[in-house]
Formats: C-alpha cells, structure tokens, sequence
C-alpha cells in the first residue's frame, strides 16, 4: 500500500524493485489489466505511450492515479516526452504524476529521483575497476585527459572541434557522424563485452550497435582513468537550464578521477548542493554560472586549454583528497537514495492532492 491506496506497477518500470514492498500487485500488459479502482499506477514509458489514450481517460476521471515512471530520462528529454503525450495539463492539476531523473521547470509538479548515481556501483565489473585503480594510482600518466562522446549532440560537436590541437593528447571518442567522424577507443581500453567493431558501420549512431544494445555505456574500464590526469564529462544536457545528471558524471567520481563537466548552467551549483565537491581551488569553476550557453562552452574550453599546459601530476595529486571525498559520499547516498524513494513518493502524492 502507498498510504491508503494499493500500488500497482508496470514490471518494466524502472522504480519497481525499489517499490516491490509497497506493491499490491503489478502487470506486464496495461491494455489487458484489470484497473484496479483508487489506486496509484507506476506505468513505464512505453505501456504509457502505447496505452495514452486510456490512460488519460483514467486520470481526467481519477479512477487512478498515474505515474509516468521513466528516471532515465530527465530535463530536456522529459518535458518533450511529457509534450508529446500531451499529458502536461493534467500532470499540472496533479491527476498524472511524473517520475523525472533530471529536473523540470517549476509549474511542471514533478518527482526527482536521482536515478543514474545508485547504479553505478551495482556492477561488480565497476567495483572491481575501481579496486585496481586505487592499487594502482600513480602520477605518471600517458595521456592528459579522458573525453568520451555517446550520441552527436551540438555542444560535443563544438567540443571535438575547439579541442581538436588536443585530441591528440587525449583518449577520446565520438560514436556519432552527426559530430565528426567516427572514434571509437583503442583494444586497450575498450570494453570487454563489446562486438566487433568490424561490424559497425561508418556514419550515423554507433553507440548500440557497438555495445549490442546493451547499456555498455554503465560499465568502468580502469585502463581509461589509470592512463589519464581528468576527465572532460560531455553531460546530456547543456542548452536545457535544468540540470540532469547521467552515469556519464558518476563513473568518474566512483573511481575517483578528477573532471571538468560540460553541461548546463548551474550544474555544479547543483552537485554542490547534494554534497559533492568538485575543483575550484585548482581551476576556475565560474564558466558553469554563464547562463549564456555559446560563452559558456567557450569560457569551459579556456579552462580545458589552461589546464592542459598545467604540471599535471601535480594537479592529480592536489585533487585527491576531494576525489577520495567524492568516493566515500556516492557509497553513501546509492542506499539512501533507492531506501527513501518510497516515503518521497507517498509525500509527493500526498501533498500534491491536499
């Protein structure tokens, strides 16, 4: 029960195994389910869409109260998703709730759940990157920095091609011909559960067929960070002034690698705010207040310039006790967070129908 109304949840839904206690019953088909009267439903993204009409029709009527529960995407992509349903008036009357894992803009009422940091430490493969990387941490390294690029997004587009005189002293991809030509990582430093890239075509969105449409962007690969001094995070978001924070930010603070991220204005301000530090005694940190996105980017390559011409064996040391911070505080928060998603999902419900 979530209070008293039965909780009934789609098996694909991404919450449904931090919510499995509080179930009173789940379905695979929402079209073949028998609604069950007053209850709160936890419905996937795609037996929402597929179901939308119905699903409408049970919320301006509430008969139910829905939820789209889709964590793994946040910001941006959600307000569109939420768009296209044309569910956004009755999300903001509070007969459909929203299950975001990046935030929305405020007349949107919506619950955030930090989907992508508890996950990260779920793979044994991550903790066992991380273990070798502590064993084998040292200050000699071959490469400046780590710049890995998934889906051809305009501000990676622009990062590839700004950073271009450094691309050389770093261990970089782009997975998308959208932004440049295809790059994918060495055998050193490549996944072990990828395909062949023989199999890979040239042009367009490589990234699915590379990991065999597996989440293998997840995975932590010790090599990458080991032979590099930080990591220059592309984030999903940085035009949307909403912050969304991907397994792309916690991979390098699960192993501990200093990083630069590229995203929205007030990203820091928002890592900040959960508790994590970041490096602004060794670098200037002021380009993610640039509300102004073109001036932003351009103010985050000068620093990714500056630093580059830094001692940075000497930056990696002086960035350790913050790495090893950060560390110890995502071990924390991965419980804490998937244990008090139930309660925060019972007080959003409650106190958006009083």
């Amino acid at each position: 029960m979530l209070g008293n109304r039965k909780l009934i949840v789609d098996e694909f839904c991404e919450v449904k195994e931090f919510t499995r206690d509080l179930q009173d019953g789940d379905f695979w088909n929402f079209a073949d389910h028998e609604i069950c009267a007053g209850a709160v439903y936890i419905i996937s993204r795609q037996q929402f869409a597929e179901n939308i009409v119905k699903i409408k029709q049970l919320a301006q009527d509430q008969i139910i109260l829905p939820v789209l529960g889709n964590p793994a995407e946040g910001s941006e992509t959600m307000f569109k998703q939420a768009q296209a349903l044309g569910i956004l008036d009755l999300v903001q009357q509070g007969k459909i709730i929203i299950i975001a894992g990046g935030d929305l803009p405020e007349e949107i009422p919506h619950l955030f759940y930090e989907n992508f940091l508890p996950k990260i430490l779920d793979y044994d493969e991550n903790l066992q990157a991380i273990a070798q990387y502590k064993q084998n941490w040292s200050t000699d390294r071959p490469y400046k920095f780590l710049f890995l690029n998934g889906r051809g997004r305009n501000h990676r587009r622009q990062l590839l091609a700004s950073l271009q005189p450094l691309l050389d002293t770093a261990i970089w991809t782009n997975l998308d011909s959208a932004a440049g030509p295809i790059k994918l990582l060495d055998t050193k430093y490549e996944y072990d559960h990828i395909i062949s890239k023989k199999q890979l075509p040239n042009l367009g969105f490589v990234m699915h067929e590379l990991f065999d449409n597996k989440w293998g962007a997840v995975y932590i690969k010790e090599e990458l960070y080991q032979d590099t001094y930080f990591s220059l995070v592309t984030e999903t978001v940085f035009d949307y002034p909403y912050s969304f924070r991907t397994e792309k930010i916690w991979k390098p603070i699960a192993i501990g690698h200093p990083f630069v991220v590229a995203s929205n204005a007030g990203y820091y301000r928002d890592l900040h705010d959960l508790g994590f530090k970041t490096f602004g005694n060794l670098i200037d940190e002021s380009f993610d207040q640039e509300t102004d996105n073109a001036k932003r980017l351009s103010k985050l390559v000068h620093q990714i310039e500056w630093l580059c011409q830094q001692d940075l064996a000497k930056f990696v040391q002086e960035s350790y006790n913050v790495c090893k911070y950060n560390q110890s505080l995502l071990v924390e928060l991965g419980p804490k967070i998937r244990a008090e998603f139930p309660q925060k999902l019972l007080n959003f419900i409650t106190n958006i129908n009083e």
